[in-house]
């Protein structure tokens, strides 16, 4: 035998280091063990290799797969590591830093009081975030703020919805907000628009280039002061856009010329549903 083993009052000491962590008056069960480790609980992957202080294996002969359970109230500080899958049905209150590297199934309520650090998060199939549980508020998932979000076409700000929103504090009326929508089309399209006077020309944006599909390319005219006979005689390069009064005189109108995103997959408009 390497180590002593010996009793002191109530409590077994094995090994020759003894702190004894627990005195007379704060004790609070009787029967401590102190075991200077390695300590081997049950059969471990590796015996012999002390991978930790107290190494529990799995259990021979039961019924239940588990090595270890507690009941009451579990104290962790410092840093927990998890490898394997974590079930939690109750309230976890973490105050050191948890690195999770296996799978974690939340059943209940965590507060994280202390540092969470996780590499990424790769979520497949549907995800649903909801601000309450029943009517009882539990977090604020109204807005969710991140970097970009990695989607099949690409990094994005914003994702998918069934309809789109801009709402902000109403300008001109104090206690109201403003609320628009945006507006809806089979296409993934752009457009330009401004006011053509003293010329016959519409540049469009130097940006548009490998932006936008030129055969996609449609103008509206509108002109202003009086009647025009205006129309489109050519586009060129999908650049230049030359507006004709087909009355002879001057122009004077606004424009909004809208052209189809050639940078993207084009709009799958019907598809099946997979929900």
């Amino acid at each position: 035998m390497t180590f002593s083993i010996k009793h002191i009052g109530d409590k077994l000491v094995v090994g020759t280091l003894d702190v004894s962590f627990l005195n007379a008056t704060s004790r609070i069960t009787p029967g401590t063990a102190v075991l200077n480790g390695p300590v081997y609980i049950g059969l471990t992957p590796q015996i012999g290799v002390a991978r930790a202080a107290c190494m529990i294996g799995p259990p021979i002969g039961l019924a239940v797969p588990a090595s270890l359970e507690v009941t009451g109230i579990s104290n962790f500080i410092g840093n927990i590591n998890l490898t394997g899958v974590v079930n939690r049905v109750a309230l976890a209150i973490i105050t050191g830093a948890s690195i999770k590297t296996g799978i974690s199934l939340k059943k209940a309520l965590a507060a994280s009081l202390g540092l969470s650090t996780k590499a990424g998060v790769q979520i497949t199939g549907g995800t649903k975030v909801m601000s309450s549980v029943g009517t009882v508020p539990l977090l604020k998932a109204e807005v969710i703020q991140c970097t970009s979000i990695i989607a099949a076409n690409g990094s994005f700000a914003s994702v998918a919805a069934p309809f789109k929103l801009f709402d902000i504090p109403h300008p001109n009326k104090k206690g109201k907000r403003l609320v628009h929508s945006c507006l809806e089309g089979p296409e993934i399209g752009v457009y330009y628009r401004g006011r053509l006077s003293g010329s016959n020309v519409i540049e469009l944006p130097d940006y548009w280039n490998n932006l936008i599909d030129p055969e996609t390319i449609t103008v509206n005219l509108t002109p202003h002061g009086s009647y025009q006979e205006l129309y489109v005689k050519e586009i060129q390069w999908g650049r230049k856009i030359k507006v004709v009064n087909n009355a002879g005189g001057n122009i004077d109108c606004s424009y909004v010329v809208y052209a189809e995103r050639i940078d993207v997959e084009k709009l799958q408009i019907e598809k099946d549903d997979i929900n």
